[in-house]
C-alpha cells in the first residue's frame, strides 16, 4: 500500500525527546455515570522536574458511559506564580502526536510570560502515546506498508491497493475490537472537557497546532459557553471534502517546493521527477538490506517543506546526496525521522498507526476506488509531484469496520468568544485557505497571517505572531484592534 500519511500527520513536524519515563498514577476505574468521571480526581505525581503526571478515566462511548473505559494519561508544568491564569492545554496535531510530549517540551513551545502565567498541560488522546497505545502492524509489516508503490498508474495496480488497504483495514479492527468506533476527534473533545471539569477550570484555554485546530474546533463547536482564549495555528476547514483535503495539500506541498527551487537553484523540478520516476522502477540500495523507493523519498521530501529554516538545507543536502552521488542515506533518514522510525528498524511511537485509525473515524469519502482513479489526472495536473501520491490518500478508509462520527452542525462557533486564528500562506500541509475558512466560521475570531514559508505560524521566530499570540492568551488582546485581520511578514 502506498505510504501516503503525510497528508493526515499534519503535526507541527519537529519531534521533541520525551524524557519521562516513570508515570506514578492512580488505579483508573469504571464509572457508573457521566457524573462519576466528572468528580474523579488525579493523582498527581512527579515523573520529571517541575513536571506532574496522572491518569483519568473516560467513557469509550459517551451514549453508553458503563460498557468501557479508556485510561488517558496528562503531564502538566504547573505555576507557582500567584497571578497564575489557569491551565493552558496543548496539542500538536497529528492526528496522534503525543500532547504529553509537546506539554513537555513547554519552555520551548511557548514564551516564558506564557509558562510563568498558565499550568501547560498535555493529554494523549485515546489510543495515542501512553494511553493504551494501539498498534495495528508489526514493526516489519510497517516497513512493507511505507515503502510500497506510491503513484497507481493502472487497474492492476489499483487492484493491489485496494487489497493492501482491506488488509490494514482488518488489522486495525483485529487490533482494537468494539472499541475501533470509539478514536474519533469528536470523542477526543468530550475527553477534553472531561478534564476540564475535573481540573475545576471554568473555562478552556487552548494552544492547537495543525490538526490539533480540529480538535479545538470540535471542542468549540461543542461547548461554545466553555471556550476562554483559544489560538489554532496552522488551521484545518472541519467542513472540507475528504477529496479536497488531499487535492488541497498536494497543491500546497508542491508549491513549498517550488518556493524551495526558486530559492536554491541547484536542483529542478524536472531532475527530481527523473528521479522519483528512476526510483519507481528501481529502488536505490540504502545499505543494511534497506532501499530508497519513490514512497520514502516523496515522505522525506515532504517533510523536509514543514520548515524552511531547517529543512531546506536539510533537503539540499539530502538531494545531492541522492542525485548526484547516488547514495541515498541523508533522504531516506528523513523519511524515518518522519515515521519515527530508528536506526533498528523500530517506531518509537505509533502514530503511524493511530493517525489511520483517528482519520477514518473523522471524516466520510463516499468515493469508490474507480471515482479515485480518475480523480488521479487531475490531482497529477494541479500537483506534479505529490498529486499522484496522494489521489488514494483515504482508500484505506473505505474498508473500515467502524463509521465515522462527524460533527454536522458547526453553527455554534459563531457564538464562540474571540479567538485567534494563524494561517501561512505557503503553509504545505494546511493551506492559508483554510485559514480563511475557519475564520469565517469563528464569526468573532481575528485571522493572524504570516507571509511565509513552513507550516504553522507561532513560535517559529517571527515576533509579529509570538508577540500578538502572548497579548491575546495573556491579556485578551486581539491585535489588529480586533478588526479582524492582521498581516505579519518574514
Amino acid at each position: 500500500m502506498m505510504s501516503q500519511r503525510f497528508i493526515k500527520r499534519v503535526a507541527i513536524g519537529i519531534v521533541f525527546t520525551f524524557l519521562l519515563f516513570f508515570l506514578v498514577s492512580a488505579k483508573s476505574h469504571a464509572a457508573t455515570t457521566l457524573s462519576t468521571y466528572e468528580n474523579q480526581r488525579i493523582a498527581w505525581s512527579n515523573c520529571s522536574d517541575g513536571f506532574q503526571c496522572g491518569t483519568f478515566t473516560v467513557p469509550v462511548d459517551y451514549a453508553n458511559v458503563t460498557a468501557d473505559h479508556f485510561t488517558l494519561r496528562v503531564l502538566r508544568r504547573p505555576t507557582s506564580n500567584s497571578a497564575r491564569i489557569g491551565t493552558l492545554f496543548v496539542n500538536p496535531g497529528g492526528p496522534g502526536a503525543s500532547a504529553m510530549e509537546y506539554a513537555a517540551a513547554a519552555t520551548s513551545i511557548v514564551s516564558k510570560a506564557i509558562y510563568e502565567k498558565f499550568d501547560i498541560l498535555g493529554f494523549d488522546e485515546r489510543g495515542v502515546g501512553q494511553s493504551e497505545p494501539i498498534r495495528c502492524l508489526s514493526d516489519k509489516a510497517e516497513d512493507a506498508l511505507l515503502a510500497g508503490d506510491g503513484t497507481v498508474n493502472s487497474k492492476a495496480e489499483l487492484a493491489a491497493l485496494v487489497a493492501s488497504s482491506k488488509s490494514l483495514a482488518n488489522a486495525c479492527a483485529k487490533a482494537t475490537g468494539s472499541r475501533l468506533g470509539h478514536y474519533s476527534t469528536l470523542e477526543s473533545a468530550k475527553d477534553m472537557e472531561l478534564l476540564r471539569t475535573i481540573l475545576g477550570e471554568k473555562k478552556l484555554y487552548f494552544l492547537g497546532k495543525s490538526y490539533g485546530t480540529f480538535l479545538g474546533t470540535l471542542y468549540a463547536a461543542l461547548y461554545p459557553t466553555k471556550v476562554g482564549r483559544m489560538v489554532l495555528d496552522g488551521a484545518m476547514d472541519p467542513k472540507e471534502s475528504v477529496r479536497n483535503q488531499a487535492l488541497y495539500q498536494a497543491k500546497g506541498f508542491e508549491i513549498a517546493l517550488d518556493a524551495y527551487l526558486k530559492a536554491n537553484k541547484e536542483f529542478t523540478k524536472s531532475a527530481i521527477d527523473k528521479f522519483l520516476t528512476a526510483l519507481r522502477k528501481k529502488p536505490m540500495a540504502a545499505g543494511n538490506g534497506r532501499y530508497l523507493t519513490e514512497s520514502y523519498a516523496i515522505t522525506g521530501i515532504a517533510s523536509t517543506l514543514y520548515d524552511n529554516g531547517t529543512g531546506w538545507p536539510d533537503l539540499t543536502s539530502a538531494l545531492r546526496g541522492a542525485i548526484k552521488r547516488k547514495n541515498p542515506t541523508e533522504l531516506l533518514a528523513l523519511s524515518d525521522g518522519y515515521y519515527q522510525r530508528s536506526s533498528n528498524g523500530r517506531y518509537e511511537s505509533n502514530q503511524n498507526d493511530i493517525s489511520e485509525i483517528i482519520s477514518c473515524l473523522d471524516f466520510v469519502d463516499s468515493r469508490t476506488p474507480e471515482q479515485m482513479y480518475a480523480d488521479r489526472t487531475y490531482f497529477a495536473k494541479v500537483a506534479p509531484t505529490f498529486g499522484p501520491y496522494l489521489a488514494f490518500s483515504s482508500l484505506s478508509c473505505r474498508y473500515w469496520k467502524a463509521k465515522p462520527q462527524v460533527l454536522k452542525d458547526y453553527s455554534s462557533l459563531a457564538t464562540v468568544p474571540p479567538i485567534l486564528v494563524i494561517g501561512v500562506t505557503r503553509d504545505p500541509a494546511t493551506p492559508y485557505r483554510w485559514a480563511e475558512s475557519l475564520h469565517a466560521d469563528f464569526t468573532r475570531s481575528t485571522l493572524l497571517t504570516y507571509d511565509g514559508d513552513g507550516h504553522t505560524g507561532h513560535n517559529r521566530g517571527n515576533s509579529c505572531i509570538d508577540s500578538a499570540v502572548d497579548a491575546y492568551l495573556l491579556a485578551s488582546t486581539l491585535p489588529a484592534g480586533g478588526s479582524g485581520k492582521k498581516q505579519c511578514s518574514a
